[in-house]
């Protein structure tokens, strides 16, 4: 019988400290055909030489600068890909957790039908470990990018069913190498944020299928390489959605969520921040939401109907 080859691809930006609990945890996983490859996106704390030293068989890719999420997992899924000729990549975030059985169930729900591109599962907090974060998303009319399913809530075993899903975060996520092939990997445009949900849209065009299987798990410490509000964080949560919008939905969709994306997220965001003594913040969201309408412009992708 023929196995299936995952490579897990663990991103880090000076993560250092982050790296022990997700590397050990997917180390240990119980799949019979896998490997960790850890992406160092331009650090500079030590990173690379601490995961060598720590872990042998670890392999680092290290980049000179960092290229954003979005281009850091480039690399990797490149590297994994067409080098080492995977049949799934697992990308993962840094500040996780694994259950042991994490790729196998993962891998499990993609082989059954060559047409699931993506294949996630329970995400909890790392510090309330009962305490779901997301299962998937479902479409919401308003936000972008739906909405959470099981946010904060109790793991009762209430979603303990296999499913499709609108989309889902990639804090982890499987695609399988056909996908891949079709679609190319992460939009670089959008360097951090609304990455995964651009390429699950062009993946859906062509047919693909997102998936969602209760039987792996991880837990997740929430942002804790970016901080949980920052300027950084700020622009990119300003501009991106505003991006996906325009490449994916209807002017009509478009004029909805502008006018209540500048109410919610940009002039109370930014009244909030100053409020809280944080003029940085507000400035990049007005950064963000510039950038965003000037990205739109520039790529002839508006017209009236997308305002009136």
């Amino acid at each position: 019988m023929n196995i299936q080859k995952v490579i897990v691809l663990i991103l880090s930006y000076n993560g250092k400290q982050l790296l022990e609990d997700s590397i050990s945890s997917y180390l240990l996983n119980d799949f019979p055909n896998f490997e960790v490859v850890a992406i160092d996106n331009g650090s500079n704390d030590g990173t690379k030489e601490w995961v060598e030293k720590n872990y042998p068989d670890v392999f680092v890719l290290r980049t000179e600068k960092n290229l954003g999420y979005s281009g850091g997992f480039n690399l990797g899924l490149e590297y994994a890909f067409n080098t080492k000729n995977a049949d799934y990549v697992l990308i993962t975030n840094n500040d996780v957790k694994a259950d042991s059985k994490v790729i196998t169930e993962l891998v499990k729900v993609a082989e059954t039908d060559p047409m699931i591109g993506f294949v996630t599962g329970k995400v909890y907090y790392y510090d309330r470990p009962d305490i779901l974060q997301t299962v998937g998303k479902f479409e919401d009319p308003i936000r972008w990018n739906g909405e959470h399913i099981g946010n904060k809530e109790v793991d009762g075993g209430q979603y303990d069913q296999i499913a499709e899903r609108v989309f889902a975060d990639d804090i982890f996520m499987l695609v399988s190498r056909k996908l891949y092939e079709e679609t190319g990997g992460y939009d670089t445009t959008f360097r951090f944020q609304a990455e995964e949900f651009d390429w699950q849209a062009r993946a859906k065009k062509l047919g693909y299928k997102i998936y969602y299987t209760p039987y792996a798990k991880i837990w997740h410490k929430e942002s804790m390489t970016i901080g949980k509000w920052s300027p950084f964080k700020a622009f990119y949560d300003a501009r991106n959605p505003m991006l996906v919008i325009l490449k994916h939905k209807s002017p009509d969709y478009f004029r909805r969520y502008f006018w209540y994306h500048f109410r919610k997220s940009i002039f109370k965001g930014s009244l909030l921040s100053f409020k809280q003594l944080k003029p940085g913040i507000a400035f990049a969201l007005w950064r963000g939401f510039l950038s965003g309408l000037m990205w739109g412009f520039k790529n002839k992708k508006f017209s009236l109907r997308h305002f009136i």
